[in-house]
């Protein structure tokens, strides 16, 4: 069986977990300025402390060990450590030329790990997901408020870098490729786009998972698309799952799911925040309490893919994993 067949059945057969985030465990080994150069790095002429990705090279004990904490608490899909990795993101760091490599190592680690745990339990077959977040660039809104015409970035210039990133996560190993945290859709229509060039290129099928991001209780994305806008932009493909995550805890999360939930003929995704960040930016929200506001997407049957985003750990994975196993996956509609 290949690993696509092994995710649709999985998908069939019971609620996935996603792991939870990168960022916040990697907080937790304190890495200065010279953990993230190594000695590879050691004379870069630019800083590059905060430049998570690049960990994948200087730091892959540290990534693979997050990983398998995740595994171990029960994820069945990791996603790998390249939410910057373009050349639009890694231009900070005047890091463009390392982007298949920090793409493709990264997919390499999270492959070693997911296989790991497979080979110990092939009943729970695990997966990897490329991740590809949305740049720090924005295609439909002008970063400058005298000129509203103004763009930092084409959809062209995204096409091209995503479509670099998504190459190096497919040879890497990848076996799903996560468009995520989405805040303006024409960002994620250029990913989609070169997504399917390399479909068409490759003569294959990728599973496509894609993440919206609602930024506040107005229900809208940052450049202004209602949840059902966003479905609606983004259901030109045939995608493996639609969801949100990011910006809103999972009680805030709730609406937005049952819209997605309701009219979309493509699974469902969700991995909320632990709650709201707090006035020093740490999130406070303890794994049993996130389990019980995800209790309520499982009651009403909105989701098949269920993880963690921003201030999550090992712990709420786990807390959500033993949840969601006592409850049946949502069931495509069939649209005429």
């Amino acid at each position: 069986m290949t690993n696509i067949e092994s995710l649709n059945k999985a998908l069939k057969e019971r609620i996935l977990v996603l792991d939870g985030a990168m960022g916040t465990m990697l907080q937790r080994y304190k890495f200065e300025e010279e953990d993230y150069r190594g000695e590879r790095f050691k004379d870069w002429e630019h800083p590059v402390k905060g430049n998570n990705d690049l960990l994948s090279l200087t730091q892959p004990q540290a990534i693979e060990e997050v990983h398998k904490k995740y595994l171990e608490a029960g994820a069945d899909i990791l996603e790998t450590n390249t939410f910057s990795g373009t050349t639009i993101a890694m231009a900070d760091y005047h890091m463009e030329e390392l982007v298949y490599e920090l793409n493709y190592e990264s997919a390499k680690i999270a492959r070693k790990a997911c296989d790991e745990y497979t080979a110990k339990n092939p009943d729970k077959p695990r997966f990897v997901a490329g991740s590809i977040g949305p740049t720090n660039r924005t295609a439909s809104l002008s970063p400058d408020v005298n000129d509203p015409g103004y763009r930092a970035i084409t959809f062209e210039e995204l096409r091209v870098a995503y479509k670099q990133q998504c190459e190096a996560l497919l040879d890497g190993g990848s076996d799903i490729l996560l468009v995520e945290t989405i805040f303006d859709t024409l960002n994620a229509k250029a990913a989609l786009f070169a997504i399917d060039e390399l479909q068409e290129k490759r003569g294959i099928k990728i599973p496509i998972m894609v993440s919206g991001t609602i930024t506040d209780a107005s229900g809208r994305t940052l450049s202004g698309q209602t949840a059902d806008a966003f479905l609606i932009s983004v259901s030109h493909l045939n995608l493996l799952s639609v969801g949100f995550n990011c910006a809103l805890g999972a009680d805030q999360l709730t609406p937005y799911l049952e819209t997605l939930a309701h009219n979309s003929e493509f699974y469902v995704s969700a991995y909320p925040n632990a709650g709201l960040p707090n006035a020093f930016g740490k999130y406070d929200e303890t794994p049993e309490d996130m389990a019980r506001q995800i209790k309520e997407y499982v009651e009403k049957g909105l989701i098949n893919i269920i993880g963690g985003c921003c201030g999550t750990t090992p712990e709420h994975i786990k807390a959500i994993a033993e949840l969601v196993e006592k409850y049946e996956p949502r069931k495509l509609k069939e649209f005429v």
